[in-house]
């Protein structure tokens, strides 16, 4: 039998999932297609590593690597709902979660004291931050707005803040001693074994990693970030925020970059705090209280300090808040400040929604202001002021003329950044950071300090080749100028202009508009266009993907979770990504708190849809690809007639969209006339879907407006989910008739 692999992920996905996913085993049982599910969930994968320390029925397998294993095969069907990428404060609190419900984890060591607690802190850290994406993207990434979504932005146009030509919004960014500005990067002639060391001024040599196996033609880079310079850019930009009279906001990557970026907003809540940090820096760190996770965790820990240190602390940080610059923040209303967590401001998603608020980010007083928005590292850091520049001269963007932007994104096999955690260091000695291949030669080689962070990123040659091809094939298809974001001037970016430049003559381009722009002048390349109301496809590697895959969608559509995500798997089969998961957690919460679910799952229907179709054309399914294809309609339906989720209770919610798809898919498949038989099948489901819509749908509103219980938010209680998720009786019969 045909099969998808649907994954069991975090927050308001996996909730969503409870609702939607009966209705998609219901319909795909019908063209013999078995839909099963894995838990990839933050809880699941914590699970699955410390089975050690768990009851026999606690333990589970590792979903995670097996389905790695299974992207690397040709009849791969996944589609990929979005994960919690952890921070240490998320992980902290599923650890705790879980041990509430009888698991008995260790908790996360923050300073490892023996070789068990290393041990422990390695198996957390492999779960941390995005663990989940670089096992399966085993393809490089396609990434746009469907036909259908794009129409009906143009037609139903959201929101878009004016601009001021006097607004003071900027970005700021270290552009020396930073990891673009020192970056170095080689092409391995053969394949070899690598290793990382820190020479240490006296002579000694700390290994940083072993045994790194690489291969013939891939590119290494190495590159770091120096302390000091840092810190003296972070205290001028706190200086400025002030004098400027705009918000101080830092942005950066914590959860995707889990080692370096926690460090550096470390960095940023010092800077913003400098006396709290002067006077009682050494009490906060023997009580284990780091700047690196936030201002939250501060003050969460603080009945770990003495009185008199207490007072101090909470004096200081009241100080700090009030003579130093005001700080953008998450919820004016809680006090929650932008230095609170560091997963709460996200670059690739606070970049946009500031952008798309007339250049504003809302202050401590409740309103919106002009910000300076700090990202340290210069590498993309210009694109968003390349944005806010045109912005300022030509206005905002109009959705229901701006044209689209694609991407077409090299992620496969780990490459770039993403893959970089396992060689990323907080240097502690004063040395030579040296990478050696197997006959000892020095490859690349730094002078580091302490405090300094190092680190290293691999990107193989067969990802790029592919890359390249999937680059062609998209502009072939869509007649769409393609653009490749690289820096002739950074390292890592010269090489692979050198690769994608041979692989082109690879390809047939003859009347194709191919380019290779820096990502500034790339980005107002594609300004242009989109203001003209026509398309490019923007062609970058891998945390640029992310950037940009956020940046232009929520301009054109008002979110990143309506696009449709294709990863061709280099092996043949296929990983369907469903959109962004930035805001699921304050969906959570208004469920919790009012039985109303305002997650839009589009992106789940969007993938399934081309996760139907991959499986006609691997397996010849006839059926499949007539449930792709009424699928589709019934999305273009879904749209029109504006059946998303609303965001008041007593409105459509998640639960009530699920039950116009199914009743809009139910028609189209009756209608059909590919398969008389499915048409015949489907005919009494639709009908009764639709006699029954005032009943169902009444039965879906009826339980909105009081607080629920999931028994847990990390993993939560099956049955009391399902109970929540699956409210119609009604609904749940009719959908019971197809098994």
């Amino acid at each position: 039998m045909a099969k998808i692999i649907y994954t069991h992920t975090d927050e308001a996905p996996m909730l969503a999932t409870y609702s939607f996913l009966p209705i998609v085993e219901a319909f795909a049982s019908t063209a013999g297609v078995e839909v099963e599910t894995r838990d990839i969930s933050l809880a699941g994968r914590i699970i699955a590593v410390f089975g050690d320390f768990l009851t026999e029925d606690q333990r589970v397998g590792d979903a995670l690597a097996e389905l790695g294993d299974l992207a690397k095969k040709p009849e791969a069907n996944i589609i990929k709902l979005p994960n919690i990428s952890a921070s240490i404060p998320q992980l902290k609190a599923a650890i705790a979660e879980l041990q509430g419900q009888g698991y008995a984890l260790p908790d996360y060591p923050d300073n490892p004291s023996s070789d068990e607690e290393t041990d422990i802190r390695a198996r957390y850290d492999k779960i941390k931050g995005s663990a989940v994406n670089p096992v399966l993207r085993e393809g490089n990434s396609d990434r746009r707005a469907p036909l259908s979504v794009k129409n009906y932005a143009r037609q139903n146009p959201h929101s878009m803040g004016a601009w001021s030509a006097d607004c003071k919004t900027n970005v700021a960014t270290m552009g020396d001693d930073d990891f673009r500005a020192n970056e170095k990067s080689v092409v391995l002639p053969a394949d070899d074994t690598l290793s990382i060391q820190l020479v240490r001024e006296d002579g000694t040599v700390k290994v940083l990693k072993k045994a790194l196996p690489v291969q013939a033609h891939e590119v290494i880079d190495g590159t770091v970030l120096r302390a000091a310079a840092l810190d003296g850019f972070l205290a001028a930009q706190v200086t400025r925020a002030k004098e400027e009279g705009v918000l101080f906001s830092a942005h950066l990557k914590a959860t995707m970059m889990k080692v370096s970026d926690p460090i550096i907003f470390g960095h940023v809540v010092k800077a913003y705090f400098s006396e709290l940090f002067d006077q009682y820096g050494d009490n906060l760190a023997a009580a284990g209280l780091s700047p690196n996770n936030g201002l939250a965790a501060i003050l969460g820990g603080l009945e770990e300090l003495s009185a008199d240190v207490r007072e101090g602390v909470q004096a200081a940080i009241k100080k700090g808040l009030d003579e130093g610059p005001a700080l953008a923040m998450v919820d004016s209303d809680k006090g929650i400040t932008s230095l609170h967590v560091p997963s709460d401001i996200i670059v690739d998603a606070s970049m946009p929604a500031m952008i798309r608020s007339s250049g504003h980010m809302w202050g401590p007083d409740g309103r919106e202001a002009d910000t300076l928005a700090v990202l340290p590292d210069s590498s993309y850091a210009g694109i968003y002021q390349v944005v806010i520049d045109d912005c300022r001269a030509h206005g905002a963007f109009d959705p229901t003329t701006m044209g689209t932007v694609p991407n077409v994104g090299l992620m496969a096999q780990a490459a770039e950044e993403y893959g970089s955690h396992d060689k990323t260091f907080e240097i502690q000695s004063a040395g030579t950071v040296q990478v050696l291949d197997r006959a000892g030669n020095v490859l690349i080689e730094h002078q580091v300090a302490p405090g300094d962070i190092w680190r290293a990123c691999q990107t193989k040659d067969v990802p790029i080749r592919d890359w390249v091809k999937l680059a062609v094939t998209r502009s072939r298809a869509s007649g769409m100028p393609a653009v490749f974001w690289l820096d002739k001037g950074r390292a890592h970016d010269a090489n692979l202009i050198a690769k994608v430049e041979e692989y082109l003559k690879e390809h047939d381009t003859e009347g194709l508009r191919i380019e290779i722009m820096s990502p500034e002048e790339a980005t107002a390349f594609t300004l242009e266009r989109l203001r003209r109301g026509e398309d490019t496809i923007s062609v970058s590697g891998n945390v640029l993907r992310d950037y940009l895959t956020d940046l232009f969608p929520i301009l054109e559509l008002g979110t990143s979770a309506k696009m449709l995500s294709v990863v061709p798997l280099i092996h043949g089969g296929g990983l369907f990504e469903t959109g962004a998961g930035g805001s699921a957690p304050k969906h959570v919460q208004q469920l919790l708190s009012e039985n109303h679910l305002r997650w839009d799952s589009l992106g789940e229907f969007l993938a399934l849809a081309v996760s139907f179709e991959h499986l006609a054309t691997s397996t010849g399914n006839a059926r499949a690809q007539v449930l792709a294809d009424t699928l589709d309609r019934a999305t273009g339906t879904f749209l029109l007639e504006d059946k998303s989720p609303k965001r008041k209770v007593g409105e459509l919610d998640n639960r009530g969209s699920h039950f116009y798809l199914a009743q809009y898919w139910a028609k189209e498949l009756a209608g059909q006339t590919e398969d008389a038989e499915l048409a015949r099948a489907f005919a009494a489901v639709a009908g009764e879907l639709t006699s029954n819509e005032e009943a169902i749908v009444g039965e879906l509103l009826a339980v909105q407006g009081s607080p629920v219980d999931l028994g847990g938010y990390y993993r939560p209680d099956g049955a009391k989910v399902e109970a929540v998720m699956r409210p119609s009786a009604t609904l749940n019969r009719v959908v019971s008739t197809l098994g």
